[in-house]
């Protein structure tokens, strides 16, 4: 027998419990939804369920005009020293906003002192609006509370899916009141709400609905509003005042004579008098009806407690999805970016399954949950890969199946672009639900009908009328003088006609195959070699004049971009790129100038979502998110883990001003998601993810079946920014890449950091991640 040290014996004489025995840390804990709600994130800290079709939240100013309203599109801006009210509706991190529906706002004192108006901001006390701390604000996942310094009251907010439960606790001996207001809008501007209607049900339920002609037009919104203690009084107030706006209109909408044409938008006043505890108010929403509503209420309004509980279980579990270590600030960041990516697409069906669709009619999901909220321009590329590992099973199939629904409902008979509450936007560019059905398909990923998803997928590729497609089949380019943003579009097709491909192969229709392969090489067509910039090019072959790569302007040849982002958007062909730009050294070079660039003397203060520049690299914006990771297909990794530190070095801190752009629903926080974890997926459908350099001790992805995917690092610090080593399941792995295969089976990924580079790491060309040029099917 080995003599026992003194610590051994010491450790011997303590109580047995084994580590698995620990309770694991509470992942709530380490998410700070205040993250983003800076003037650049537009991240809301209210209450919401996982994808839930509430976000019960405050809104801080939905009074500002349409043209003024950017730092709010989310309803709060961190900045703000009033509160307007409390809505059941936001996006989270939206460049373009809407929503901010059927607010509620509590007030205190005599009926006749009840407040109908919000009142301006820079005159708190003006109207209903309210003073409040920061020092008073609580917001974690599934709850939300403020204590309002005008009145005293204290405000508490949760939801479940479909509903959201306030309570108020009123000064005793006080008045209370609610005041409940249709006019008010994220994004607003005089008619905006076409229509409204109450109705006060005799077993005390408040019904409405509302109509809206916005972003999305002619959206359709139903409620059903219960209380814990009785009406004393109430007052239905038509608030429509009849203001023209001639010459005004929301960008695209409307015209002079529907200008003269204002719906009615209504107020309630509910008195209940003095009360002797908190006053609970119960709300579900329906896209439906108000009957979708009351049922949508009976079955998950339950009181405040509950549903909170409920609620904070399902974040645990969703949460759960992905252990990390990590130092604190880091910790606090990535569980606060798994929440943000963990919100959208949201659930749009009722729970009877009914759902208001792209052609305004009512339709069901008989098995599966609709979603809706699909920002697909900007989550195509990180978050929805993402959530087909942290949330691979129903929630995907949910994805695709609603994509598909969609497509059957809409008056053009294509996938969505961007849509939310079931309704079509048309903002942005692309088919991008196309990669999102085919990344999940070549995943394994999802239950749905692959013949129907790629008949959609087609269908969408080939609408003559879309984006100029027309010219695209038929030039093998967009024309820019007949199609505006023509060379981001070239590009953005040719990938999206990449993924239908590589689908259509596993498939094995190889006709459609062979022709979206031969679109996918359509970017070649707007690359000017002679320059090395991707260009917009006219219908007579001639590459636009004058051109300044550096120029950003919207409507022009790129969108919310430049030739310098958008010349390295071949995602799945960048081996092709390279060999146009001359070869690995010449590519790493301009890939240098790129982060080096010198910006002092260029103004792109006209563009709102250009934000978070590293040189012409623009990290508050989609199409440079894939550029660190570029060095990697040069055979230089090791400059990809350099701009990976200084990027997530400079652009992410647990702070509201934490974002250094629009979260995007959730784009940029699953950009750090993934780098955290040492690995991202630059061309989704390639079932490849390019290895980066991780930010965490250890983390571990819990996966179906029990499998845990586990990434070690060692030695990792300020001092070591470079990869020494990877080691995959305990042997050494000398590629620049790992498949979502040996993800999904389970293992560990090991990095050891160092102080130097290692240049002979993946600078193989058998080690690099693999191009359409160099190979079809994927490892």
């Amino acid at each position: 027998m080995k003599r026992l040290t003194a610590a051994a014996a010491l450790l011997a004489l303590l109580p047995i419990q084994s580590f698995a025995e620990q309770p694991a840390p509470d992942p709530l804990a380490f998410v700070d939804p205040m993250i983003g709600t800076g003037p650049e994130g537009h991240t809301f800290p209210g209450a919401t369920a996982p994808f839930g079709m509430v976000q019960l939240s405050p809104d801080t100013d939905a009074t500002c005009q349409i043209r003024d309203c950017y730092d709010h599109a989310a309803g709060y801006s961190y900045n703000d020293p009033t509160i307007q009210g409390f809505s059941h509706t936001h996006f989270s991190g939206a460049g373009h906003s809407d929503l901010g529906d059927i607010l509620v706002m509590p007030q205190v004192g005599p009926v006749d002192s009840v407040k109908l108006d919000p009142g301006d901001p820079a005159k708190p006390g003006s109207g209903y609006r309210q003073r409040f701390s920061h020092d008073t604000e609580k917001a974690s996942p599934g709850y939300y509370a403020v204590t309002l310094a005008d009145s005293g009251i204290r405000a508490e907010l949760t939801a479940g899916t479909r509903v959201g439960v306030h309570r108020y606790s009123f000064p005793a001996g006080k008045e209370a009141h609610l005041l409940l207001d249709l006019r008010s809008s994220l994004y607003d501007y005089p008619g905006k709400i076409l229509w409204s209607g109450l109705h006060l049900r005799p077993d005390g339920t408040l019904t409405g609905f509302r109509e809206t002609r916005g972003w999305a037009p002619g959206r359709k919104l139903y409620f059903a509003m219960r209380f814990s203690a009785p009406l004393k009084s109430h007052a239905f107030l038509d608030r429509d005042e009849k203001i023209p706006y001639k010459g005004f209109h929301p960008p695209g909408r409307g015209s002079d004579a529907l200008a003269e044409k204002l719906g009615k938008a209504l107020e309630a006043r509910l008195d209940f008098g003095q009360l002797d505890g908190p006053l609970e108010v119960r709300v579900a929403l329906s896209g439906v009806d108000e009957v979708g509503a009351v049922a949508n209420l009976d079955a998950e309004g339950a009181g405040f407690d509950a549903v909170r509980d409920r609620t904070e279980g399902e974040w645990r579990k969703a949460l759960g999805a992905l252990e990390i270590e990590a130092p604190a600030p880091m910790r606090t960041n990535l569980y606060t970016a798994l929440y943000h990516s963990l919100l959208a697409p949201s659930v749009w069906s009722d729970v009877d399954g009914r759902y208001r669709g792209p052609d305004d009619q009512v339709h069901t999901a008989k098995d599966f949950t609709f979603r809706s909220t699909f920002s697909l321009w900007d989550t195509f590329r990180a978050q929805h890969p993402l959530l087909t590992l942290v949330q691979p099973g129903k929630t995907n199939s949910d994805i695709v199946k609603s994509l598909v629904a969609s497509r059957k409902a809409s008056p053009h008979g294509i996938l969505p672009v961007w849509q939310f509450h079931g309704r079509e936007t048309w903002t942005m560019i692309g088919y991008h639900a196309v990669p999102v059905i085919a990344d999940a398909y070549l995943k394994g990923v999802g239950d749905f009908d692959a013949n129907e998803a790629l008949d959609a997928m087609v269908a969408s590729a080939e609408y003559a009328p879309y984006g100029g497609l027309g010219d695209y089949m038929k030039l093998g380019y967009v024309a820019i003088d007949r199609e505006p943003e023509a060379a981001s579009k070239t590009v953005e097709y040719a990938y999206d006609d990449w993924t239908i491909a590589r689908m259509a192969e596993k498939m094995g229709r190889k006709d459609i195959a062979d022709r979206f392969y031969k679109r996918a090489g359509y970017w070649r067509n707007s690359f000017d070699a002679k320059t090395g910039w991707l260009r917009a090019r006219k219908a007579d072959g001639s590459f636009r004049t004058p051109f300044d790569p550096t120029a950003i302007n919207y409507g022009s040849d790129y969108t919310e971009g430049n030739a310098w982002q958008y010349s390295w958007f071949v995602p799945q062909d960048q081996a092709g790129l390279f060999r146009i730009l001359g070869g690995d050294a010449k590519t790493i070079a301009k890939l240098d100038a790129m982060f080096d660039y010198d910006i002092s003397k260029l103004d792109y203060s006209h563009a709102e979502d250009i934000a978070g520049l590293i040189g012409q690299y623009i990290h508050g914006n989609e199409p440079s998110h894939h550029v660190a990771y570029l060095y990697a297909y040069a055979g230089a990794p090791w400059r990809t883990q350099e701009r990976l530190k200084q990027i997530v070095d400079s652009q992410y801190k647990p702070t509201p001003d934490g974002l250094s752009g629009n979260d995007d629903l959730g784009q940029m926080s699953a950009w750090l998601v993934f780098t955290s974890l040492g690995f991202y997926p630059v061309a989704p459908g390639s079932n490849q993810y390019v290895i980066g350099r991780p930010f965490v001790d250890r983390a571990v992805l819990n996966l179906p079946g029990g499998k845990r995917f586990t990434v070690e690092t060692v030695g990792l610090s300020d001092a070591n920014p470079y990869v020494g080593k990877v080691e995959l399941n305990g042997k050494p792995l000398a590629r620049s890449w790992i498949s979502d295969a040996e993800i999904r089976s389970g293992g560990t990924l090991r990095f050891t950091m160092q102080t130097k580079p290692d240049a002979e790491w993946g600078k193989a060309a058998a080690a690099r991640p693999y191009s359409l040029s160099t190979a079809r099917a994927a490892p």
